[in-house]
């Protein structure tokens, strides 16, 4: 019996027809990097699931998280600025104003500063006190880094970013000793805004609505920071949120003098286009690129730049290690597949934790959970799918299908009363429309010899199978599946 194994990339081709294959809340990985012997090449993995780290008691969305370069950990819910201690207890050190900005955070061992787009604040690291910036100087800002020991600001709806003294402590910025009006430069090589900007491998990028540039710190007299010769990128962004960084390299979403809406991925002074002709066709259909939330975080040996879209109320994976995408989705009571919770991210104690986007929680990004939690101490399942390439039968002929056997963990369910459900339903217009799924067991507890087969599958000329299933099981994965070949039509 034939294998069907997972080796072509999800979301390729722009067309159904072209590219079939979707995958949604799972990831791929190559088990011939790890064992050649491995009985398949791919298999995939579920994308982890969300258990409660602490409740803020603010039902609102929590705009910006922080781990600090001493390891405490920071938030902004709404208005409200918490620090978080280990245990999930919330203190609420101060209030900013109340805006849907994302907040950004950076700190210099002394003192944090935060940033909303409008205002900047400042919090002293030994004692949490706060404040608000309001040095004269201080121009606002919608990001804020650290390189060299200057706080790094963009000047919102301008081509010009700043900086602070260097090392500058909480009573300078709290008060007007922290800048200077001269500590102030402009992206040169046009004139577009800087609409954000990241720190990577001791380089400062500027990246704006056109264009971008890499500067890095001279010491020059009249100003710190210089621009690297000849790296002048002709790519800016068409979201500021989606600009986020994992290692040396960079990500965001782009915008140039030709279009936009590609994914780029910037290392060094070249940037690379990482989206596919089907993912770009897919954003670009949205009613907005502008408010797209970008982060990275890693699971196990994978490191994963996500790309949320609130008003779409889409979620995306891209996967560093496979450089695939998955759909990276929440479903609601109704089976509707939606947004993540994830609203921004961060990595504090031992934890991946993300703000949700709606509620006031603080989540636990977790592979060993398999559902989402929503609220009030209630998980929700996580719809999984993915569809295979296209069975295109010789010289377009009608065939008979005989079986199809999905190659799956099975019997790993924790509950003996539980018997778990997956479905196969299929296409035979190119992956346009499914037929109604029909379910199969995978396996009491234990049942570890269960075979998960569906017979007599009726004829078509191009068919894609799709696999779909909502249990929650942790640690349950696909290698693909096997079919019977088919058998061509007398008629």
């Amino acid at each position: 019996m034939p294998r069907i194994p997972l080796v072509s990339a999800p979301y390729a081709g722009q067309s159904l027809i072209a590219s079939g294959q979707e995958r949604v809340n799972l990831y791929a990985e190559v088990n011939a990097n790890t064992d050649p012997q491995a009985p398949a090449p791919i298999t995939e993995y579920l994308t982890p699931g969300t258990s409660l780290f602490c409740n803020t008691g603010n039902n609102t969305k929590v705009r910006g998280t922080y781990r600090s370069s001493v390891g405490t950990a920071y938030a902004v819910v709404g208005a409200n600025v918490y620090y978080i201690l280990p245990n999930g207890i919330q203190v609420q050190i101060g209030s900013i104003a109340d805006t849907p900005t994302q907040v950004y955070f950076k700190d210099n061992g002394q003192a944090i500063v935060l940033v909303d787009g409008a205002n900047g604040y400042v919090i002293n690291m030994p004692s949490n006190a706060f404040s608000k910036i309001t040095d004269p100087n201080f121009y606002g800002a919608d990001f804020v880094d650290l390189l060299d020991t200057f706080f790094i600001f963009n000047r919102p709806g301008t081509n010009q970013f700043y900086i602070s003294a260097s090392n500058a402590s909480y009573a300078q910025l709290s008060t007007t000793g922290a800048f200077d009006p001269l500590d102030i430069a402009a992206k040169a090589g046009f004139n577009d805004p800087i609409i954000g900007l990241i720190t990577v491998h001791r380089e400062l990028w500027l990246v704006g609505a056109l264009t971008s540039e890499v500067w890095i710190g001279t010491g020059a007299a009249d100003f710190f920071f210089q621009q690297v010769q000849g790296a002048y990128i002709n790519h800016g962004s068409a979201a500021k949120y989606s600009i986020a960084c994992q290692d040396v390299l960079v990500f965001f979403i782009q915008q140039d003098m030709q279009g936009n809406g590609l994914v780029l991925q910037g290392q060094g002074y070249d940037v690379v286009e990482i989206s596919t002709p089907r993912i770009v066709k897919e954003f670009k259909s949205y009613a907005t690129l502008s408010d797209a939330i970008g982060f990275c975080f890693q699971i196990s040996d994978h490191a994963f730049y996500a790309v949320v879209f609130p008003t779409a109320n889409k979620g995306w994976l891209y996967d560093l290690t496979t450089k695939q995408w998955s759909e990276w989705n929440y479903a609601d009571i109704d089976g509707n597949l939606l947004r993540p919770r994830a609203n921004c991210c961060m990595f504090a104690f031992g934890k991946i934790i993300v703000g949700d986007w709606e509620n006031g929680n603080l989540l636990v990004l977790d592979p060993d959970v398999s559902t989402d939690y929503t609220n009030d101490n209630t998980q929700t399942n996580i719809i999984r799918i993915r569809t295979f390439p296209h069975q295109l039968t010789k010289n377009y002929q009608r065939v008979h299908y005989p079986s199809f056997d999905a190659d799956i963990s099975v019997g790993i369910i924790q509950d003996y009363a539980v018997d778990p459900q997956i479905s196969l339903s299929w296409s035979d217009d190119k992956g346009m429309s499914y037929g109604n799924p029909i379910m199969q067991s995978m396996g009491l507890k234990g049942a570890y010899l269960t075979t998960v087969s569906w017979n007599r599958l009726g004829m078509g000329r191009d068919r894609v199978f799709k696999l779909q299933w909502s249990e929650n099981i942790p640690g349950l994965a696909l290698n693909g599946a096997f079919i019977d070949p088919p058998i061509a039509s007398s008629s």
